[in-house]
């Protein structure tokens, strides 16, 4: 072999070896933070935890997330995203942490850290003393959830299957405590459903395919709102 062609060898091999890592580097998931904001549209005291929301809600490994409730809607105004569903994820999440019932706004971190998150940089503070899930790997491929092996609280978890808009939106609000105003929204959630269990061993699941031009978060998570295990988003 000549020196021109070793040299090519040698430069094909490093190559081929970035190529590689850079592979194994995209497929491993980061790991994320996991802020979840319940809110309403009929909530006078919502509009800056809203607004905290859309500052944090690009930050590198964070996943920010609007969940609407349904219990102010008698003041006047139907919360336009509002669903029974999510009003239950945050009454899961009241003993655990705490509180006698659900109120808003309040955020929630990695399912076990909540504070009102109305005041200026009370969001961040919650993401930094909080720290980022640290459970089993999981990815989402090719139509398929891939959670790792590994130690599960309780013995099991549950997989949820999150579909939200990703950015921010306005939405004016006609009657009730914010009449007159327009009020922005980040990553706000459409559905909430739960896929299956994880128990500690690998486990594949299938991902349904999203419509309407929805993003897509998977939370493996502690039954009965405990904390969350692992998060991903496509």
């Amino acid at each position: 072999m000549s020196g021109y062609q070793a040299k090519r060898s040698k430069l094909t091999l490093l190559f081929g070896l970035g190529a590689l890592a850079a592979s194994l580097g995209a497929a491993a998931a980061q790991p994320l933070t996991v802020v979840e904001l319940f809110t309403s549209q009929g909530c006078s005291s919502c509009p800056p935890a809203n607004a905290n929301l859309i500052k944090v809600k690009d930050q590198p490994g964070v996943l920010a997330l609007s969940f609407n409730v349904t219990y102010w809607d008698y003041l006047g105004w139907k919360d336009t995203f509002g669903r029974q569903e999510f009003t239950q994820r945050q009454v899961s999440y009241e003993p655990s942490l705490g509180h006698d019932g659900p109120f808003t706004p309040q955020v929630v971190v990695n399912g076990h850290a909540d504070a009102v998150g109305a005041a200026p940089g009370e969001i961040q503070h919650l993401i930094s003393s909080a720290g980022r899930a640290s459970g089993p790997s999981l990815s989402l491929d090719s139509g398929k959830i891939s959670i790792g092996a590994g130690s599960v609280p309780g013995g099991k978890a549950d997989v949820w299957l999150v579909r939200y808009t990703k950015g921010v939106v306005q939405v004016p609000v006609a009657r009730g405590e914010n009449t007159g105003r327009t009020l922005p929204h980040a990553n706000v959630v459409h559905s909430l459903k739960k896929l299956g269990s994880w128990t500690g061993e690998a486990t594949a699941l299938n991902l349904p395919a999203a419509s309407d031009g929805l993003s897509t978060a998977v939370l493996v998570q502690s039954p009965g709102g405990g904390p969350i295990l692992a998060a991903a988003t496509n």
